[in-house]
């Protein structure tokens, strides 16, 4: 997939956004973000089901700044949702500690929202840890 795949001339959002990114990004790093981005974009475009990683191979990807991993992650957001208006925010957790997410700009602001996000991860990292003893146990993998 290269540029021209990804900001076809039909107006969506997402192509809207990474315009403004290429004005706005030093010509290496709206690259990098390109290359990151790719392969989630092309999987939401055809409605591909599974996981989407923001991840490069080797060293390059050890090495990226949080500035694109954050950018990337407000691609995708643009992509997936239709919205201009995502954010990233840090949410203090008890038990994973600080925790970046992709929220609209509303709950963005909304302490009481940004409360139950951070119970919601709370409680499913205490699911994990407990499947993760449950497997420990049994003898399966816990890498999963």
């Amino acid at each position: 997939m290269n540029e021209s795949e990804l900001s076809p001339e039909g107006g969506r959002p997402v192509d809207l956004y990474l315009d403004l990114l290429r004005i706005r990004m030093a010509p290496a790093d709206y690259e990098l973000l390109l290359r990151m981005v790719e392969p989630a974009l092309k999987a939401v475009e055809d409605q591909s089901a599974g996981p989407i990683e923001l991840s490069l191979e080797g060293a390059e990807g050890s090495t990226v700044s949080q500035e694109i991993r954050d950018e990337a992650s407000l691609v995708l957001a643009v992509a997936v949702t239709g919205r201009l208006d995502n954010q990233i925010v840090e949410i203090e957790t008890e038990e994973v500690g600080p925790v970046r997410i992709v929220t609209d700009a509303d709950t963005a602001v909304d302490p009481d929202r940004r409360r139950e996000i951070a119970d919601f991860i709370g409680e499913r990292h205490r699911q994990d840890e407990e499947l993760r003893g449950i497997a420990e146990v049994s003898g399966l993998p816990t890498d999963v």
